[in-house]
Formats: structure tokens, C-alpha cells, sequence
């Protein structure tokens, strides 16, 4: 069982403050949460994957096919300054 003084120290690390009726609140509360979690711990779960989604999950992707490829001399035509086939780019220091 969660006490008032376990609340409490939690919401120091969470840097809350809490008022008294909150703490019992909360107590309470936290106290639900972490007996139904024990609920959980009894299930017999032999012969159970262990899984990350409930249900399966399915990337759909299309193919990848290039539909226009430009050409090194369409592509240079952009550049301010070339050299060699090259984007001539200033030095950094």
C-alpha cells in the first residue's frame, strides 16, 4: 500500500506542491493504480509473445521509381560559381 509520505516524496522529484486534500487524493489514486498493476502481474501469460502493438502494424510504402532525372548540366546551371563540374563554395575558416 502507498502511503501520504510516498506521495509526497514523488511530488518533491516532480517538483509539485501539493495541497493536503491532493496528497490523500493522489494517494489514494496511485495506491488504484499500482494495485491494478499487480492485477496485471498475476496473469498467467505462459506461452504469450511478447509484442509492441496490440494489433499488427503494416508500413505501406509505394515503390521508389525516379520519375525525372535531371542532368549534371541542368543541375550546374543553377550553381552562382562552378569549377571543374563542380559548385565552387566559399572557404570556411
Amino acid at each position: 500500500m502507498i502511503s501520504i509520505k510516498d506521495v509526497e516524496h514523488v511530488a518533491k522529484l516532480a517538483r509539485l506542491e501539493l495541497t493536503e486534500e491532493e496528497k490523500e487524493k493522489f494517494t489514494k489514486q496511485l495506491g488504484a493504480v499500482l494495485e491494478y498493476a499487480q492485477q496485471m502481474n498475476e496473469i498467467d501469460t505462459t506461452g504469450v509473445e511478447p509484442m509492441a502493438h496490440a494489433i499488427p502494424v503494416v508500413n505501406v510504402m509505394r515503390e521508389d521509381v525516379p520519375e525525372y532525372r535531371q542532368t549534371k548540366e541542368e543541375l550546374m546551371a543553377n550553381a552562382p560559381v562552378e569549377e571543374n563540374g563542380f559548385f565552387r563554395v566559399p572557404k570556411i575558416n
